[in-house]
């Protein structure tokens, strides 16, 4: 089972794995390229008791392929803590972490000279290839704060909307690491407005889709995020394996249909889905979940899901998240089986469902469900059994009239008091628009800026008329 330790050193809280999980660790890391292969297997060897050392392992491999000094010196933190064996040693390397500092230090040194150079020469281009060379060094060896600013300084120089897409996924990356979402949805949103050829749009919609997705999701939207998975576009393969994969889609996607959509939806928006069945293919366990849960066989469903939670806690998106998803999915199940019923025992419930994964009963999960209006039904204590609330239609028509004519009536008694104030003249006006005095043409005019009719209509002799008649 899994339980809650200290946290480390990288993450704020730390969920210990003791199940061994279902995926091959080697095959399962192919999947991945960039820096985003070191965050997993970083993951895994501080969360995974049974994956900790081999992880740890290829951790330390992984890092010295790089350049981040600091993903080196966590790496074999985590080995030391992890390892059984005496053979560590081989993988130790003090002398290349202070080789690769040196190394940094003079490569920052060369790419801050030649954008210098850049700038004084004023070619745009050459300012905007410096300042990418520049924040992708950073983004390298883990300066993620320069990086960006580097990044940002490109916008003033791009050209194309091929440059600014560019410079926008790799803010996005950037974002993605910093845990960033907000500055994630600006730059995606960016990408999204932009016009650009049909080869590019076709090239970036699937990225745009999935890392959409990835930030919904990662904020609780759910919904949003199942529906932007969905419209991902099977073309997706490996291009954007830095962040997401294709396996990654179908997962993230289907547990987001399953926590925010009804039976229908699922069928029609995820079954039916022909794009969206590419990336199920790749993950048939969550295919089947969402066939057992249209079927409403709904302990097949979380049994399947159950099984694969060692897996699912082991990612570095899904782990904050899993507990909220999985307790939306059961929630959906329990409410919708009990719909057709008027009467269930609660030990038939307990039975199929099984306890809740927190230390609660399956009686208090149920209180709960009450409680915020989810479930309407009543626990009868006596006969241990959980009792729909009978509603009576028609009387419920009939209030429902009598709502409607007394808000009329209400409505139609401040109409007649209304008419009767303007009746008797105690209607509150406007005061009158005060008159002042024209230092131009001298004549009168009112504080809306409009002289008189015969002013304004520009007829000179109607003063004069007026005068005779007076006369």
């Amino acid at each position: 089972m899994a339980t809650e330790s200290q946290p480390p050193e990288q993450l704020n809280s730390t969920i210990m794995v003791n199940e061994t999980p279902n995926f091959d660790l080697p095959s399962y890391i192919s999947n991945y390229k960039g820096r985003t292969v070191f965050r997993r297997l970083h993951l895994i060897a501080a969360c995974s008791t049974a994956l900790q050392e081999e992880a740890a392992r290829l951790a330390v491999v992984e890092a010295k392929k790089g350049s981040d000094v600091r993903n080196y010196h966590e790496a074999v933190a985590l080995l030391k803590r992890a390892s059984r064996s005496k053979d560590i040693d081989t993988l130790l390397d003090p002398v290349w972490a202070a080789q690769q500092e040196k190394k940094n230090a003079i490569e920052t040194a060369r790419l801050e000279n030649e954008l210098k150079g850049y700038k004084n020469n004023l070619i745009k281009e050459s300012i905007r290839m410096g300042n990418e060379d520049l924040g992708t060094h950073y983004y390298t060896i883990g300066d993620l704060t320069n990086a960006v600013k580097a990044y940002s300084r490109m916008r003033d120089y791009c050209t194309t909307s091929t440059h600014i897409a560019s410079t926008a996924f790799r803010i996005v990356a950037v974002a993605i690491e910093q845990k960033n979402w907000l500055a994630v949805q600006s730059q995606v949103h960016k990408i999204h407005n932009l016009q650009m050829k049909q080869e590019d749009q076709v090239r970036n919609q699937p990225k745009v889709q999935a890392v959409m997705g990835l930030q919904q999701m990662s904020i609780g939207e759910f919904h949003e995020a199942a529906t932007s998975f969905l419209m991902t576009e099977p073309n997706l393969g490996d291009s954007y394996s830095e962040i997401i994969s294709a396996n990654d889609v179908a997962v993230y996607g289907g547990l987001c249909a399953l926590a925010s959509m009804d039976r229908s939806e699922l069928q029609t928006k995820v079954l039916e889905n022909n794009n969206f069945r590419n990336f199920l293919e790749l993950e048939p366990h969550i295919r089947r979940a969402i066939n057992f849960f249209c079927a409403t066989k709904y302990s097949q469903c979380l049994n399947i899901l159950e099984s694969y939670r060692p897996d699912y806690l082991l990612d570095i998106y899904l782990q904050p998240l899993l507990l909220d998803i999985y307790k939306k999915i059961r929630t959906k199940s329990i409410i919708q089986y009990f719909q057709p019923f008027s009467k269930v025992t609660l030990a038939s419930m307990e039975k199929m469902f099984g306890p809740p994964s927190d230390k609660a009963t399956f009686l208090d999960e149920i209180e709960s469900l009450i409680e915020t209006g989810k479930l309407d039904a009543r626990i009868d204590l006596e006969f241990g059994t959980l009792v729909a609330v009978e509603h009576d239609i028609r009387a419920e028509a009939q209030q429902a009239a009598l709502d409607t004519v007394e808000g009329f009536i209400r409505e139609a008694r401040m109409k007649l008091i209304r008419l009767q104030v303007v009746n008797a003249g105690l209607e509150v006006k406007q005061p009158l628009k005060k008159k002042g005095w024209d230092p131009d043409q001298g004549d009168i005019y009112d504080d809306g800026g409009v002289a008189g009719s015969a002013i304004t209509s520009g007829n000179p002799q109607a003063p004069a008329q007026s005068q005779r008649k007076g006369g």
